[in-house]
């Protein structure tokens, strides 16, 4: 069997405060998966996310990210494979121009000259961004933005792209833009959403977490086809939605 690209075991984490967040969660995801990391608010959801590339350790348990165990002198290779996007782009962009944003990663690196610019240019082109390439990031719009956010992480070449709540506070039209861009990204995807049309669009599997477990894990339209599950964990599809017969499939089909 291949090394998967994230193999987490037995992961628990408490905060300094006494909480618990994750008891003994398990997670494999494959080269290429597109993965949806679903679950209510304070389900455990951002703290797994957290110790994907080593911003917080284990209380027990592990991670590895193709094959690295996230620790020790292995951290810095191990933010560069696992890229996040966070749910508000200006978090994220804080230069003064979109190159200097984009190039931030890779020039941090040892890029420099042809090569950086190469890098630059190809990132913003998977993003569809790139006649905004000496624009202002303040002065482009929120949907724009967040393409520029992850045209940011594409730069550094990651393995896995984590994005937090992508679809959040988009327009329809920057909604589906986004979706076309993530769509034909070659990268591994997991996605955090509480967004459950969002979620069948773009990812072939789901993984609910809920109160520091994984409490289901499968194809996603079986995952948002059961409403027993979903009303048990605080999820809701809109009015009328049918997860079966609306499903485009993650490839738009």
């Amino acid at each position: 069997m291949s090394e998967p690209v994230l193999d987490v075991r037995g992961l628990a984490h408490a905060y300094p405060d006494g909480h618990q967040a994750l008891y003994g969660v398990d997670l494999r995801v494959e080269v290429g998966e597109r993965v949806a990391l679903l679950g209510p608010n304070g389900a455990g959801k951002t703290t797994l996310v957290l110790h994907l590339n080593g911003i917080l350790a284990p209380g027990a348990g592990s991670v590895r990210v193709s094959g690295l165990p996230v620790e020790g002198r292995h951290v810095a290779e191990v933010r560069r494979r696992v890229g996040v996007v966070f749910q508000d782009p200006d978090d994220q962009l804080f230069m003064g121009t979109v190159r200097a944003d984009v190039e931030f990663g890779p020039r941090n690196l040892g890029l420099r000259g042809a090569e950086l610019d190469a890098r630059v240019a190809e990132a913003l082109a998977a993003v569809g961004m790139s006649d905004v390439v000496d624009r202002t990031p303040h002065h482009l719009s929120f949907g724009q933005r967040r393409r520029v956010a992850v045209a940011t992480v594409l730069a550094m070449r990651p393995d896995v792209l984590v994005l937090d709540e992508p679809s959040s506070n988009l327009d329809p039209a920057s909604r589906r833009e986004l979706a076309d861009v993530l769509r034909s990204l070659d990268v591994t995807v997991l996605m955090v959403t509480h967004d459950l049309p969002y979620a069948l669009e773009l990812c072939e599997r789901s993984v609910v977490l809920d109160g520091g477990v994984v409490v289901a894990d499968g194809a996603t339209p079986d995952v948002l086809a059961d409403g027993a599950l979903l009303a048990a964990h605080r999820l809701e599809l809109p009015v009328g939605f049918d997860p079966r017969r609306t499903a485009r499939g993650p490839q738009g089909s």
